[in-house]
């Protein structure tokens, strides 16, 4: 976290919100959310290269980095809590990204709460015409409960050895990011299949935002197949469709250039 930036607490719909912030209200804000056991921390890279235009708030969800634990029966709401969040702060009609999990949160303000945004980015949502069946016992979930056992020595090894193209800065801060999930929130998005997720099939026409939607290679672990791209294309011409090629679901962390390249580009055209 770069010196002048700002963390700090709120509570929102009754829980404890942490998030970070790199500006002072004075520019345009721009809210990105992380996706499933990462923390806002970990768009510092994307942050850094655009708070001299925007001021950027990154919130950490529900379960999530330094905010509130979760119950195993607690009704997770995260569209809900990031559209409070935007109403206490009083950012005026932000700009909402999100990677994966936090994709679909974003996509949820759009549509749930479409008078509070005024553009979405979605890197990588879970936008499939249709999913395999899942086993019993799901693998994210089973995941998750292993983190608290491993030391952060332990995760810095794996993650070299896993991503040894990024820098030493991402893989740090995802690291941190995993020691700092509550593996309850795998449970009960698993269980609930987080409460409030909309049939993008069903609401994508309604959408009047400017959208990017951001993908990459199925056959690489990327979500957004290319029958669900074609789709989206049929459902909402309008939406801006960027694929980068030879990259998984991990878009920004694997091909940050190409990332940024994309969101630069959709970031002028969005009206003042």
């Amino acid at each position: 976290m770069l010196p002048h930036w700002t963390q700090d607490d709120l509570l929102v719909n009754d829980v404890r919100l942490h998030y970070t912030r790199t500006g002072l209200g004075d520019k345009r804000p721009l809210v990105l959310v992380h996706g499933f056991s990462d923390n806002g921390l970990c768009w510092t890279p994307t942050a850094r290269d655009l708070e001299a235009e925007y001021d950027v708030i990154m919130p950490d969800m529900r379960g999530h980095g330094l905010s509130a634990r979760v119950q195993p029966d607690e009704e997770v709401d995260m569209a809900a809590d990031l559209a409070e969040l935007i109403r206490t702060l009083e950012l005026d009609r932000p700009i909402v990204g999100g990677h994966s999990m936090g994709a679909g949160v974003t996509y949820e303000i759009g549509v749930r709460f479409p008078e509070m945004v005024s553009a979405l980015v979605l890197e990588d949502p879970g936008w499939r015409l249709s999913w395999p069946d899942q086993p019993a016992e799901n693998p994210i979930s089973k995941w998750a409960w292993t983190l608290p056992d491993k030391t952060m020595e332990e995760l810095l090894v794996e993650y070299h050895k896993d991503h040894p193209n990024w820098s030493e800065e991402m893989i740090r801060l995802m690291c941190e990011s995993k020691k700092q999930l509550d593996p309850t929130i795998a449970d009960v998005m698993t269980k609930r299949r987080h409460i409030g997720r909309l049939d993008w099939l069903a609401t994508l026409p309604t959408i009047t935002h400017p959208v990017l939607l951001i993908t990459g290679d199925s056959e690489l672990g990327g979500l957004v197949t290319p029958e669900a791209i074609a789709k989206v294309r049929e459902l909402n011409p309008s939406v801006t469709i960027v694929t980068i090629p030879d990259v998984g679901h991990l878009i920004r962390f694997d091909k940050y250039t190409a990332f940024m390249a994309a969101v630069r580009a959709f970031l002028k055209q969005i009206p003042a």
